[in-house]
């Protein structure tokens, strides 16, 4: 027993000897050195994973932004010199319209009649109709539909429908139906749309003209037709006038 109690002292005193010489100030500031180093060490891994991180989100970010710089490149380039295009096509618009584009429907009757005499082409009705379009606006129009019957041989008709697509003033044809052939002569029904602008200084008062003598026009159309149909009337009511042809009929 006192043996063994001897030995345990004798450990406990070299253990403790041992801490003892560990624990000097040197030792200390080696422990102190090998952990900082350690924590250090830890830093620098965890700084270059942020690097790395950070340098991939720059990339990202200065491509993402590269992008977004030619995307607006290409969307700006359309608006260089808008005021400049704008009036250029206001311009060109103003060209058109008072070029291309008649003021009243004798202008247009008159078109169509030159350009069926031209080809020898018989224009035997036109109607219109007007409907208005963009009205209250700076280019408000008048849309202006015309049914026309046409009669005449198949080349001439070929050939006005032709100019007619190629003339100055504008028209759309809308659509072209046969509507019989007899003889070597083709009847054509003809749909075409042009647009009425509004009248600009002295066409203001041609168009005035225009307009009243159409009505004037009408009226008398429409009396001398009241006329004959009462003269008629009277005629057949009385009996009759014997005229050139029963007299020749008689004899």
């Amino acid at each position: 027993m006192m043996v063994t109690a001897v030995k345990r002292s004798a450990a406990t005193r070299q253990w403790v000897e041992k801490t003892r010489r560990l624990g000097t100030l040197r030792n200390v500031h080696f422990a102190g050195v090998a952990i900082l180093g350690v924590i250090n060490l830890y830093l620098l891994v965890h700084m270059a994973f942020a690097w790395s991180a950070a340098n991939s989100d720059n990339a990202k970010a200065l491509t993402d932004q590269k992008i977004a710089m030619n995307t607006a490149e290409i969307a700006r380039q359309p608006l260089e010199g808008l005021d400049e295009k704008l009036a250029q096509a206001t311009l060109d618009s103003d060209r058109f319209y008072g070029h291309r584009l008649p003021f009243a429907d004798s202008e247009v009757a008159g078109e169509l009649g030159a350009l069926a005499k031209k080809q020898g082409v018989k224009l035997t009705r036109v109607q219109y109709a007007h409907r208005p379009v963009m009205d209250g606006t700076a280019g408000a129009l008048t849309e202006t539909e015309m049914d026309a019957s046409l009669s005449g041989d198949y080349r001439p008709l070929v050939l006005f429908i032709n100019n007619l697509e190629r003339d100055k003033m504008f028209f759309l044809i809308n659509a072209v139906t046969l509507t019989g052939q007899q003889s070597g002569t083709v009847g054509l029904r003809l749909r075409l749309t042009t647009y009425l602008r509004p009248p600009v200084g002295p066409e203001s008062s041609e168009k005035s003209v225009s307009d009243v003598v159409d009505r004037d026009a009408g009226d008398t159309t429409k009396s001398d037709a009241a006329g004959t149909a009462h003269t008629t009337g009277r005629n057949h009511a009385g009996g009759g006038t014997r005229g050139p042809a029963a007299g020749e009929v008689r004899r």
